[in-house]
């Protein structure tokens, strides 16, 4: 990675932590709330598996605000010789790159898979308020190695944060990927 690429991703994840009031005392109790899938959560899931089908590993994911896609990503991890290069992290990089980082807050992630203790991190200290996700960790432990904490766990552990999380929303045509 260059020291520029380096620098525009810090700058990136810094006002989006800023933006989120990382460093200030807040007094804010983490919330994980589950909750079932709404009208148009299988309309963006498909456009994330889609994503996913054309990664070098199939996850996708797509940022979506008032019922529109506002970034994607797939893994590009192989791609640009970067493990950190999931799905959710090249959509949210690429969100920050055309919209301010507050915008996340009215957000919803939508991933082809549960999103992994990395990439939940990052939507939690982004400040995204829904997660949407296809195949569940233990689901996708099945096909893959996995590190076996749920979203729900994370964000129940971020005293910053306060996510729904809705899961499941087409499942088998995203494990589908792996068999292909």
């Amino acid at each position: 990675m260059t020291a520029n690429r380096r620098l525009t991703l810090r700058a990136m994840l810094g006002a989006a932590a800023a933006a989120i009031g990382f460093g200030k005392a807040r007094n804010i109790r983490a919330a994980a709330l589950k909750a079932p899938p709404l009208a148009g959560d299988e309309d963006f899931m498909r456009l994330a598996i889609a994503e996913a089908a054309r990664g070098d590993f199939p996850f996708g994911a797509v940022i979506v605000s008032g019922q529109k896609v506002l970034a994607s990503g797939r893994n590009l991890g192989k791609t640009l010789n970067d493990p950190t290069a999931h799905a959710e992290m090249v959509a949210i990089r690429r969100f920050l790159s055309e919209y301010p980082a507050g915008d996340l807050k009215d957000a919803t992630l939508y991933a082809s898979g549960e999103p992994c203790p990395m990439c939940m991190g990052a939507i939690l200290w982004c400040g995204i308020g829904r997660v949407v996700f296809a195949a569940s960790i233990d689901e996708l432990s099945a096909k893959i190695g996995q590190i076996m904490m749920t979203s729900e766990t994370l964000a129940r552990a971020a005293p910053f944060s306060s996510v729904t999380i809705t899961g499941g929303v087409l499942s088998s045509e995203s494990l589908a990927l792996f068999s292909e």
